[in-house]
């Protein structure tokens, strides 16, 4: 069902996506529970890295209502949620001007983050490097002149940012130290992830085709697409096996609770055509990867 946007304060609320949230703070949770695990948390990491992570999806967010308005991906044609700057209620000029904002906050928040977690300084150069590459691709998914969304790596971004370098940079910043076996559960929040953005983009196949926006699902075509968001929820539960195996920790294996509700989101998006059905299970992926960390997160610390 499509959502008229009538004003400024619902324009800000759509281009912040607030449903977006709770999948990029899974990645967040996921390495503090493995932090608890290991006897390594602290209160003061979990929080600054929340809040960080968040400003950094806003500005996501926002850059890319305002890069597929420019680029043309937000056109009559586009069949999801009407866009703030494609409504025409907030201005380019706006969106600008929140952008520079978002990028201040996410660069003071992480700068708080490092100073609390991290004293050697060439650790804290190459960590800055990463909040400065995270802030860079929050940004340039669809904006700027070469968007790398267009070209269709807007995959390996998220999966790298949602699964590796968010799970395994927040174990770190607790612990100052890494375990191979923390990147088991890092490349199930990497595929969860992955599959959110490749159901947004299955919906959204044909206007980014005339947009010339090349998306996974645009590249390969809606039913290797479908095949390829299977691969994505199936290897992200597999992923949990190996963990488990790795560090016989079985207690966490309760995140499968969750893998059925998965399926059923799988074969939903199998089976649904309209571009506007698909939309929900955005929303329920996201959801769906939130309650499978905290279930994973419960199994590892109390059973």
């Amino acid at each position: 069902m499509d959502i008229t946007i009538s004003n400024k304060k619902q324009a800000w609320l759509h281009a912040i996506r607030l449903r977006t949230l709770p999948l990029a703070l899974s990645s967040i949770l996921m390495g503090s529970f493995l932090a608890a695990y290991s006897y390594n948390y602290k209160w003061q990491v979990f929080i600054l890295a929340a809040i960080t992570t968040v400003f950094l999806q806003i500005l996501s967010n926002l850059s890319n209502d305002y890069g597929d308005s420019i680029h043309g991906a937000d056109s009559e044609e586009r069949k999801g949620p009407v866009r703030a700057v494609q409504s025409g209620i907030i201005s380019l000029s706006e969106m600008k001007i929140a952008i520079v904002f978002l990028t201040i906050l996410s660069l003071v928040s992480g700068l708080s983050l490092l100073y609390f977690s991290i004293q050697d300084l060439k650790m804290f150069a190459l960590f800055l490097g990463f909040g400065i590459l995270a802030i860079w691709a929050a940004i340039t998914y669809t904006s700027g002149k070469n968007p790398y969304g267009y070209a269709g790596l807007g995959d390996i971004s998220v999966f790298l940012f949602f699964g590796l370098l968010g799970v395994a940079g927040t174990y770190f910043l607790h612990s100052m130290d890494l375990t191979l076996t923390v990147f088991w559960p890092a490349i199930s929040l990497g595929c969860f992830s992955t599959a959110v953005l490749n159901i947004n983009n299955i919906r959204d196949i044909e206007s980014d085709r005339i947009a010339g926006k090349k998306s996974i699902p645009v590249r390969i075509g809606r039913k290797n697409a479908i095949s390829y968001n299977w691969t994505l929820i199936i290897l992200g539960n597999v992923s949990l096996l190996g963990f488990a195996y790795a560090n016989n920790a079985y207690g966490c294996l309760i995140a499968l609770l969750i893998f059925p509700l998965m399926l059923v989101i799988g074969k939903s998006i199998q089976s649904k055509h309209d571009p506007r059905d698909l939309d929900p299970y955005l929303k329920k992926m996201a959801i769906s990867t939130l309650l499978w960390v905290i279930l994973f997160g419960t199994g590892l610390l109390f059973f």
